[in-house]
C-alpha cells in the first residue's frame, strides 16, 4: 500500500520518503473549506505555491498538489502546479463527471489527475468518473460526512458506500488515513488497517495523527514497521480479519442502525 505524506517539510518529508513513503502532498485547498468545515476542528492548510517548488528539490518521490476544487481558477492552479513540478494534481469536492472532463483538458496529459469522493453526488457519480482517465480516486471521509450532514465519520465504510465506490475504480483506490500501529482514535490503527486490506487500498494518507505520533521517532524505523504491518495484516487468519471488521462495526453500529436505501446512503 502506498502512503502519502501530507507535508512541506523539505527535510522531514524528505526523510519520510526515503524511509519508504511514496510522495508527498502539498494542499492548496482552502476556498470555502472554512465556512464549509466551520466548527469541525478540521485542518485547513496554509500551503503555498512556494511550498510546492521546495518540496519538489527536497525528493524524488512521487509529488502530488491537491488544488481547490473545481471554478473559474482551476486554469491558473494547474498551470502553476505542472510549472512547479508536480507529478499528479488532486481535485477535490468533485460533484459532476464534467469538471473532471474540463480539469483532464486543462492538465493535457502533463501530469496524472487524480479526483477525491467527497460529496454524495460524485457517490452516485463514482462510475462516471472513475471511467475518465484518472492516476487515483480517494474516497475523502472527513467531507463527505459533512456533506451528508452526518456525525460519523467511518459510516461509508459499514453502509456499502466504500464498497460500491470501490466496485467502480480500476485505478489506484484510496481512502482514510493511518497512523502508527497501536495509535488511532476512535477506531484504532490495527481495525482501520484491516478495512483498508479487505477493500484492496492501494493508497492511503499519512496526516495528523501520523505527524503527532511520528514526534520524537525516526522515520528510517517507523515508516518500514508501518509497511511491514501492513503486509502482516494481509496475511493475517480470516477469522482475525472478521474480528476487527465487528470491531469497526461496534464503533459505527448507532450510526448504521437504520436500513440505508439502496444507492443513496445518508
Amino acid at each position: 500500500m502506498d502512503l502519502f505524506l501530507f507535508s512541506v517539510d523539505p527535510q522531514w518529508g524528505g526523510e519520510v520518503v526515503a524511509a519508504g513513503a511514496a510522495g508527498i502532498i502539498v494542499d492548496w485547498e482552502r476556498r470555502g473549506k472554512e465556512r464549509r468545515q466551520l466548527g469541525e476542528g478540521t485542518q485547513i492548510s496554509t500551503d503555498t505555491p512556494e511550498d510546492l517548488t521546495r518540496m519538489r528539490s527536497a525528493t524524488d518521490g512521487r509529488l502530488i498538489c491537491r488544488l481547490n476544487g473545481y471554478g473559474p481558477w482551476t486554469a491558473e492552479e494547474v498551470e502553476d502546479a505542472v510549472a512547479r513540478g508536480a507529478d499528479e494534481l488532486l481535485l477535490p469536492m468533485v460533484r459532476t463527471a464534467e469538471s473532471v472532463d474540463r480539469t483532464l483538458d486543462m492538465v493535457a496529459g502533463r501530469c496524472g489527475l487524480g479526483v477525491l469522493i467527497e460529496t454524495q453526488d460524485a457517490v452516485d457519480a463514482a462510475a462516471a468518473i472513475a471511467s475518465r482517465p484518472l492516476s487515483r480516486v480517494y474516497i475523502g471521509l472527513n467531507d463527505l460526512r459533512i456533506d451528508r450532514r452526518s456525525d460519523q465519520l467511518f459510516r461509508p465504510l459499514v453502509d456499502g458506500t466504500a464498497d460500491a465506490v470501490r466496485a467502480t475504480v480500476s485505478q489506484p483506490f484510496g481512502v482514510g488515513g493511518l497512523t502508527l500501529p497501536g495509535g488511532g482514535f476512535p477506531v484504532p490503527s490495527e481495525v482501520l488497517a484491516a478495512e483498508l486490506v479487505r477493500l484492496r487500498t492501494d493508497f492511503t494518507f499519512l496526516r495528523r495523527s501520523f505527524i503527532a505520533d511520528m514526534q520524537g521517532r525516526d522515520p528510517e524505523v517507523e515508516v518500514p514497521r508501518l509497511l511491514g504491518y501492513l503486509d502482516d495484516v494481509r496475511r493475517a487468519d480470516p477469522a482475525v480479519a472478521e474480528a476487527n471488521r465487528q470491531r469497526l462495526l461496534a464503533v459505527t453500529r448507532p450510526a448504521v442502525a437504520a436500513p440505508v436505501g439502496a444507492g443513496s446512503p445518508a
